[in-house]
């Protein structure tokens, strides 16, 4: 049996996923079709350990949580995977960890479907190649937005063979057909966003993806062919002055946590205090607080304590 790919696919990509789809037969291996098309069995992701916990009497489940620039993965090791679920154990958190692992789902009777991945391999990593991993990600991710527009513009019984010719992969053809099928609305700009804030995260001096050209096929795309006087976005001018306040907030909140914290990390309430001085309300930062754990550039070690990565 062929082994299957392993995706590099970011967790706001991967957290998205609510098809899946299975092959016929005892054996046969059952997929997670992303919004831009990827047809997941198995991944590799590389991000920030934040947390491993037991969920189980006798020790033998784990959960951990790994955050990269976009979101967070959710992991399940047990008795079956001992090696990975010891090593899960031993990592002392925080850590950048490099995982190989296959996609697990869950749907409840609500309804709804929860992804999560069951790891195969783990192994600690450097800063140098989590940034490898981030660059590459956002490359594939930049081919699958880019194959998903071209898919758009063709008719629905051509878009495999066609997609192919563009030499587009087979399994990426399939998934992008499933996709266009199966998710009402795929939001391309949120996905582009994802390339350009995991770029953000490239320390001084690594290569930066040109991710321009894709930001304008996904504006261009319209639904309908019409001429527009191009006038100011007053709308989008506004979002992108509440994001830069937004992210002067972060910074502000990152420094207050690195201004204060000892070997133990720093106090909420200390945080809070310092950051009011500063000119943020209390909303503000706890706001700050959810999106730099889930970036993972902080975490909670005790509750009611913050320490950076």
């Amino acid at each position: 049996m062929k082994r299957e790919t392993a995706w590099r696919i970011f967790a706001g990509e991967f957290n998205d996923s609510t098809v899946e789809i299975k092959g016929e037969g005892e054996m046969a291996p059952s997929y997670v079709i992303t919004p831009l098309g990827a047809k997941v069995n198995r991944l590799f992701i590389i991000g920030v350990l934040t947390d491993v916990e037991n969920v189980s009497e006798g020790g033998d489940l784990v959960r951990a949580h790994i955050s990269d620039p976009t979101g967070v993965f959710t992991l399940y090791s047990g008795q079956y995977q001992q090696d990975v679920t010891d090593a899960l154990s031993d990592i002392e958190v925080p850590a950048f960890v490099a995982v190989i692992g296959k996609t697990r789902t869950y749907t409840p009777e609500d309804g709804g479907v929860y992804v999560s991945i069951r790891p195969e391999k783990i192994m600690e990593v450097t800063a140098d190649i989590r940034d490898r991993w981030i660059l590459e990600t956002c490359k594939n991710t930049k081919d699958r937005i880019e194959a998903v527009l071209e898919a758009m513009q063709m008719s629905e019984t051509d878009s495999v063979i066609d997609l192919k010719k563009l030499g587009f992969s087979q399994e990426l053809t399939e998934g992008i057909t499933t996709a266009l099928e199966k998710y009402e609305n795929i939001d391309l700009k949120k996905y582009v966003s994802i390339i350009q804030e995991s770029l953000q995260y490239l320390r001084p001096g690594k290569e930066k993806l040109p991710d321009t050209t894709i930001e304008e096929k996904v504006e261009e795309k319209p639904k309908k062919a019409k001429k527009k006087v191009e006038k100011p976005d007053e709308t989008k001018k506004e979002e992108d002055s509440k994001n830069t306040d937004f992210e002067k907030i972060e910074n502000t909140v990152l420094e207050a946590i690195k201004g204060i914290e000892g070997a133990d990390g720093a106090a909420w309430d200390e945080i809070t205090e310092k950051c009011e001085k500063a000119g943020v309300d209390k909303d503000s930062i706890e706001e700050a607080i959810t999106s730099l754990m889930d970036k993972g550039l902080i975490y909670e070690p005790i509750l009611g304590t913050i320490k950076t990565t």
